[in-house]
């Protein structure tokens, strides 16, 4: 990690509460901030603003601090009241464990291969308290460099995580979760011809840079469309392409806050990472007022260059037809249909159930659970390994004619047999 210099470039005690207007003035802290570059480097810098980078260039730095401390250094601290470090948790299978790691915020840090240095900081007005993203820079073939870096960089360590978009009242908020339970393609129980035409799909869109579209002529850019029941493995599928590919992932979470505003911010975003996969999951829960906008931007020219679109929905009967009569929108829907008998079967096996029961017991599991889900064959799965647990002995007809009686009052909302009464919202 690199290590955080603590000198404070505006110190706080040597000032008069008389001179406190004029102190955290905007162009006071810049100015003390280029007087400490130039100090520290001999060169004369400008100054940038970035407002239009949608965090690239600090998602980069809060990387490079930690994968790469030798690439950046800390040059201060900006104002000495002002926190210099953050308290943050980790979580893992074992144990929860608190971390202290340097601030993004406050801080000066320096590039010296590029000559770039980076600030994030509060400035104290009287109408605008906020803190602000300033870039300084030499020239702008220097800050051109350092942009060209960024964008590198983003894409090399992106491919560890899903970017994660969420439309909320107050704009687009984007995180990245770390990639850690790992699907392979062979966890995923699909009809073969029609996975063999979806991993066909995926695999020519990302090899060779998309060698194959270039030499037929095609457009690059690629949308499908999952749709079916929950839990029969939609998001299974999604989890396995992240996986299975070496390029970023990003996950849009389409809300009651989505607006044209957000859908333009998420496609500018996603189209600097390009090639990538781009996932919109619940399609249907697009906005009406927003449908026009959305559409307007897939057919766009440039906006899914590079981008391979996957959309799932639990209610295909919702979906805009507008969303799939039209090349380069979502070219293929497929629908996502619950386990045969041999996939259930396969499934279970998968899980190691035989080493609780029989292959004998598994195969009337298999014939039994007809229309169950997979995420319902997971239950099966805990059923018996609770039931093993306990008495050394499972049922396992007995756990499938329970849960067939639990999956049908869900269903029907009617959890009491000897009432009227129905689980929901009566109005």
């Amino acid at each position: 990690m690199t290590k955080v210099n603590h000198q404070s470039i505006i110190q706080f005690s040597k000032t008069s509460i008389e001179l406190a207007p004029q102190y955290y003035n905007y162009a006071f802290a810049i100015h003390n901030i280029q007087k400490k570059l130039t100090e520290e480097t001999e060169k004369e810098f400008q100054l940038f603003s970035d407002g239009e980078t949608s965090n690239e260039i600090w998602e980069v730095l809060e990387e490079d601090l930690i994968i790469h401390p030798d690439r950046v250094q800390s040059l201060a601290t900006v104002y000495d009241c002002v926190e210099t470090g953050v308290i943050s948790s980790n979580h893992n299978d074992k144990q929860m464990e608190f971390l202290v790691k340097a601030s993004i915020n406050n801080h000066l840090y320096y590039y010296p291969d590029y000559q770039i240095a980076l600030v994030r900081m509060p400035i104290y007005q009287a109408h605008d308290n906020m803190e602000h993203d300033y870039v300084f820079a030499e020239n702008e073939q220097v800050l051109g460099n350092f942009l060209t870096y960024v964008l590198k960089r983003k894409r090399e360590y992106i491919k560890d995580y899903v970017t994660v978009f969420i439309d909320t009242e107050d704009g687009v908020e984007n995180e990245k979760e770390k990639i850690t339970n790992l699907v392979t393609r062979e966890d995923v129980f699909l009809e073969e011809s029609m996975k063999k035409q979806i991993y066909r799909s995926i695999d020519e869109f990302f090899t060779n840079s998309g060698e194959f579209f270039k030499t037929y002529q095609i457009p690059y850019k690629r949308g499908i469309l999952l749709y079916g029941k929950p839990g029969n493995g939609k998001t299974t599928l999604v989890k396995s392409i992240a996986n299975s590919i070496s390029a970023p992932v990003a996950y849009w979470q389409i809300t009651e806050y989505t607006t044209s505003y957000s859908i333009k911010e998420v496609f500018s975003s996603v189209a600097k990472m390009s090639p990538m996969v781009l996932v919109i999951e619940d399609i249907d829960s697009m906005p009406e007022e927003v449908r026009s906008v959305f559409l307007n931007t897939l057919d766009g020219a440039t906006s899914k260059e590079g981008i391979f679109l996957i959309g799932t929905t639990n209610y295909p009967e919702k979906i805009d037809p507008a969303l799939i009569n039209r090349s380069g929108r979502f070219d293929r829907a497929y629908e996502i249909k619950g386990p045969t008998q041999e996939m259930r079967y396969q499934y279970l096996l998968k899980k190691n159930i035989t080493n609780l029961i029989s292959k004998e017991d598994l195969t009337l599991i298999a014939n039994s659970t007809d229309g169950f889900s997979f995420a319902q064959l997971n239950e099966v799965y805990n059923a018996v390994a609770l039931q093993w647990h306990y008495e050394q002995q499972v049922d396992v007809l007995d756990i499938c004619n329970e849960l067939k009686v639990d999956n049908r009052k869900s269903k029907e909302l009617s959890w009491d047999s000897d009432s009227e009464t129905k689980v929901g919202f009566n109005f």
